[in-house]
This record gives C-alpha cells, structure tokens and sequence, in this order.
C-alpha cells in the first residue's frame, strides 16, 4: 500500500458483540455482499472465533494485535493493515488504520472498542459503500464510516 493507487476502500464498523455482529454480517449477506469482500477482527474467544468460522466457512487466523492481544482475524482489511513490515502485531489498529483511509483517531476508537470485546467487520466494496455503511448503521454497528477514496488520504 505504498502510493494511493492501489489503496482500496473499507467502510468498517464495530459490533458491540457477537451477536450483534452475526446479525450484521447475516444482513450484508442478504444484501448481496459477498463473504469475499468481509473482513473480521475480534479479541480471540470461542464465540468470535465460531462466528468467525461460521462467516468464512473457515476457522480464522489466529494472531497477536497490539492494543488487543490475542485474536481472530479473517479477510482483505487484516492484510492491508498489516501490510509487508507486520505493523498491526507491532503497533495494532488505531497505527495502522492510515493504510486503509481513515485517521489515527479513527483507529484508536475502532481499536477501544474492539479491545473492549466488539467485532470490528469491515466490507470491501467501493462502489457499494454508501450501502454498506447503512446496513452496520440499520444493524448496531457503532462508529461506522467509510475510508477516504483515492487520493484524499
């Protein structure tokens, strides 16, 4: 993620918890988002990393976050934050949150509230975001937002 052209754009929110997040996730689903263009980023417990497995057909990714320890990660979001220097373990999500086209303060609340037991999901749909940020807002996701576009960051 070195120049903003290949920046992509997330629209990510946090879930105050798991059931929260499975009713939001369930919703994006049926609004035709694919599981391809979901990112998840939770505090690893057996109900995030179940949700986890059940969203992605797969169990996730278990790795260490500054700022939240442990936890399950799945999807595109995680890469990008954690880029090739694997900034997200070092510095965790409010450090690295710049990648994707939000602001340091942005990070820090998306980070605040994940350590507090949220689910941070996040879609990967440019042309979709606007939709996306209604369906987390409809669903409880709190501090949704979508990341700059191209060239504004």
């Amino acid at each position: 993620m070195a120049d903003g052209q290949d920046q992509v754009i997330f629209t990510v929110c946090v879930f105050q918890d798991t059931e929260w997040a499975k009713r939001g996730i369930e919703a994006l689903k049926s609004h035709g988002f694919a599981t391809e263009e979901l990112s998840f980023l939770a505090k690893d417990t057996p109900e995030t990393a179940a949700l986890a497995e059940k969203t992605f057909g797969v169990p996730g990714s278990s790795v260490e976050v500054c700022g939240l320890g442990a936890a399950i990660v799945c999807g595109r979001l995680v890469g990008a934050l954690q880029g090739d220097d694997e900034a997200l373990g070092r510095s965790g999500v409010a450090a690295t949150i710049r990648r994707v086209g939000f602001q340091v303060h942005d990070g820090f609340i998306f980070e605040t509230l994940t350590a507090r037991g949220g689910i941070l999901v996040a879609i990967e749909s440019e042309p979709r975001a606007a939709d996306a940020l209604t369906i987390f807002l409809s669903f409880g996701g709190g501090n949704a937002a979508i990341g700059a576009w191209k060239g504004r960051v």
